[in-house]
């Protein structure tokens, strides 16, 4: 815990307990009495907390001038986040508003939005610069009716099935089917829904801006393990999914390893920086297609190792690039 994040928790102690001893902060902040003292001495002099010793009560709380703790309305400066943290609270953020669209979910997304605001700065002002000066960018975002969103998002909390029409690229054919919703998944700025299909009696996942419509059915979702869902959809690279997981070895030049070894393409990948500072990354995946696509993203600074089915793959990818632009 940094000293910024230590600053708000002495300050969110005090507001709900009132009155706090100074163990119990020690013990809270796990840190050294040294510390806590200069945290004190810090929050008291540098930035106005009227934080007070009470010796009655044997524990610091708010000034007595301010008779509940609660409404003081002394404010810290805003709070910087961590990397992490500023990522995940501005992609929500822009998650959220960009699923109204249609204006559908309004009623239901302005409470998230205003303590997400409440969550970025002290006021209303302080939450839109923050806003506006980091912006989280999100290319080829597939969007999605807010109407099926609100419907399969709701099915899942229900527990209920829902009947789609959807429309399968691969085959460019419109399908219908009845599917027990699992769970919903963010990846890559396209939502997927991971569910029990009842046509084929296995796991699917489905690209929820290729559905065309979709019906509640009265009757319950068939549950499957979270770990069930996780082995079979989770096991490889990307969003696709397949039967047989297979190890991918790709080897990057030192140019394109600078950027590489700092990426995660799977929680499971393997990684290994050699001397002359190229790279060698194993990577789990079950269908080619995702893989095969940021393989050649990367050009002629990354090869191919294994398997071979992998590398014929994409040779033949190249090779109907290379005939489609010369003709």
């Amino acid at each position: 815990m940094d000293r910024t994040e230590r600053f708000y928790k002495i300050e969110r102690l005090i507001r709900t307990r009132a009155s706090v001893p100074f163990a119990d902060l020690m013990d809270e902040l796990g840190v050294s009495r040294a510390t806590l003292k200069r945290d004190l001495e810090y929050l008291r002099e540098r930035l106005d907390a009227p934080i007070v010793y009470d010796r009655f009560a044997n524990g610091y709380r708010f000034s007595p001038d301010a008779r509940d703790a609660r409404q003081v309305k002394h404010e810290l400066p805003g709070l910087w986040f961590s990397e992490r943290e500023i990522h995940a609270l501005l992609t929500m953020h822009q998650l959220i508003g960009s699923l109204d669209e249609g204006g559908v979910l309004a009623r239901h997304l302005q409470p998230l939005l205003d303590k997400l605001n409440g969550m970025l700065g002290t006021s209303d002002d302080e939450a839109k610069e923050l806003v506006k000066r980091i912006k989280v960018m999100s290319p080829a975002r597939r969007p999605v009716a807010p109407k099926h969103f609100e419907l399969i998002g709701g099915a899942l909390t229900r527990r209920q099935r829902v009947h789609l029409h959807y429309w399968v690229r691969s085959r460019r054919e419109m399908t219908e089917r009845t599917v027990s919703p699992q769970r919903l998944v963010h990846w890559r700025n396209t939502w997927y829904l991971d569910a029990w299909c009842h046509a084929t009696d296995a796991l699917r996942r489905f690209a929820l801006d290729a559905i065309r419509e979709a019906d509640p059915v009265e009757q319950r979702a068939k549950d499957v393990a979270l770990k069930t869902i996780e082995a079979e959809l989770d096991a490889g690279y990307g969003a696709f999914s397949g039967a047989k997981v297979q190890w991918a070895t790709l080897q990057f030049t030192p140019e394109a390893a600078q950027w590489v070894r700092h990426e995660q393409w799977h929680p499971q990948q393997e990684a290994k920086l050699h001397g002359d500072g190229a790279l060698t990354l194993r990577v789990p995946y079950t269908d080619a297609t995702e893989l095969a696509m940021d393989i050649l993203r990367h050009g002629e600074q990354v090869k191919v190792l294994a398997p071979a089915a992998l590398l014929a793959s994409v040779r033949q990818t190249l090779a109907r690039a290379a005939a489609q632009y010369a003709g």
